[in-house]
């Protein structure tokens, strides 16, 4: 069934969704993915999920889209009363079960926390998150001194964000400080 504790105090989980329901009778669950496609979460081998007493690892055995849903079967649970007992567990990943990203492309994740300075050399502030808009991708900047003050960036890359250096921690764009 489920190996023991997953202690993940020197890596970073990644949520990608949760169990949502169940699905039969023979312990096959539904998911919410945030992933894209949002059948994309059944690609990983190992989840982690967030039980009462903390992060244990389950293997995936099988999964598919199936109409909006996503449906997954997991290791060891075989029946609706023992899939009933994982609803609402989030579902994360440790980041080294992500493949490597290809050359200009970034995951959310490596952005976040960066040091966002223009074209000029005037600092702007810290990447704090993402969000998803439906034309492109917007950069949460906040100033690192101010809670308060916080700048909403294209993520354009070539247009508005011309460098990204994960090594040095940092970002450089193409924008007015005043905007």
């Amino acid at each position: 069934m489920m190996s023991g504790d997953a202690t993940q105090n020197d890596q970073k989980l990644i949520t990608l969704g949760r169990i949502n329901g169940l699905y039969g009778v023979r312990g096959w669950v539904k998911v919410f993915s945030d992933t894209d496609p949002r059948e994309g979460i059944i690609n990983y081998s190992e989840w982690l999920l967030k039980r009462q007493h903390g992060w244990q690892r389950i293997a995936v055995e099988d999964g598919r889209k199936q109409g909006k849903n996503v449906v997954v079967k997991l290791a060891g649970i075989d029946d609706r009363d023992m899939a009933a007992t994982l609803s609402g567990c989030e579902i994360a990943i440790t980041r080294d079960q992500l493949t490597a990203a290809g050359p200009g492309e970034y995951y959310w994740l490596d952005l976040e926390g960066l040091n966002v300075v223009t074209t000029d050399g005037v600092e702007l502030g810290i990447v704090d998150h993402l969000l998803e808009t439906g034309a492109n991708d917007v950069l949460v900047v906040r100033e690192e001194n101010s809670e308060a003050r916080e700048r909403l960036i294209p993520y354009l890359p070539g247009q508005v964000v011309t460098d990204v250096d994960l090594q040095q921690k940092r970002m450089i764009v193409d924008w007015d400080p005043e905007f």
